[in-house]
């Protein structure tokens, strides 16, 4: 199975989530803020990344909420 990022995207009404892969919007909102909060709590649920973008629609930043294969190690000394 693979996976299916949720990534907040601008809308003609506003702000939506969007499953990667697909065309429609899964939920529209009036503020990116509510659209935020959707996407996080889908993609909490999903255990997939959340991809934020702009206004422009580029990419803003991520946040992952799965279990990432390739953790950050620390570097300890």
């Amino acid at each position: 199975m693979t996976k299916k990022d949720i990534h907040v995207v601008p809308h003609k009404d506003g702000w939506a989530t969007r499953k990667e892969g697909t065309t429609r919007a899964g939920s529209v909102h009036d503020t990116k803020v509510d659209a935020l909060k959707q996407g996080r709590d889908q993609a909490k649920r999903e255990q997939v990344e959340l991809v934020i973008h702009r206004k422009d629609g580029t990419i803003q930043d991520s946040d992952s909420y799965g279990k990432d294969p390739f953790p950050p190690r620390d570097n300890k000394h």
